[in-house]
């Protein structure tokens, strides 16, 4: 069983604060997020959650599911969302070479049609060698305060929803995601934390870094 945070502790955020893990602000701005699409049906889905709403939010896009779906970024960035980098196909930095990494990035970069400053590294793992080459690129590392753990089929959507309403802050940047793993709970929670966040007086915006 894989360990991770729900809440990203306050150590790692101090010992790696280069990386952006929140965006605090005094407005109660909160930043969703949606990693490993798009994905034809969920994104879309998701992007008519969002509108209900109002909500913006950030995609952080796989290139190669980018290349494949042009039509579901495009809406994306239609309907006033942010895309962010997420490598080309979807690569574990702790298992691949540097040289491998980065060149993946740039294939991802050269795929999203609308240049970003945000990058995301799958499963939040990347080695020094990758973070510091990516930054001298100009990307922002976008990692995460609340973890909603949509992915884990293992854990209820109960528990994934308690796990966003527990730790969300103003500032925290939440991770969802948008693939046909993480459907089960997503589509479960993603409506409820829309309407009961926004009940609580949160405002969903989308990352900006220029």
């Amino acid at each position: 069983m894989s360990f991770f945070w729900v809440k990203t502790n306050r150590w790692i955020k101090r010992l790696l604060r280069g990386w952006i893990w929140d965006i605090p602000n005094q407005y109660n701005h909160i930043f969703l997020t949606f990693d490993d699409g798009p994905t034809p049906e969920i994104t879309p889905w998701v992007l008519d959650q969002l509108a209900t709403y109002n909500a913006k939010a950030t995609f952080f896009c796989v290139g190669k599911n980018a290349d494949l779906y042009p039509e579901i970024v495009s809406r994306i960035i239609a309907e006033g969302h942010q895309i962010g980098n997420h490598t080309h196909n979807h690569l574990n930095g702790f298992k691949c070479k540097t040289t491998m990494y980065c060149n993946d990035v740039e294939q991802c970069e050269q795929t999203l049609p609308q240049k970003t400053k945000l990058f995301r590294p799958p499963y939040g793992k990347i080695n020094p060698f990758q973070a510091h080459w990516i930054q001298k690129k100009g990307y922002k590392i976008i990692m995460w305060d609340v973890l909603s753990v949509d992915y884990d089929a293992s854990t209820a959507p109960e528990k994934c929803l308690q796990n966003v309403l527990q730790n969300t802050e103003s500032g925290s940047i939440i991770v969802f995601h948008d693939s046909q793993k993480a459907f089960q709970n997503l589509s479960v929670i993603l409506p409820k934390v829309l309407e009961q966040l926004s009940l609580q007086g949160f405002v969903f915006k989308e990352i900006l870094y220029t």
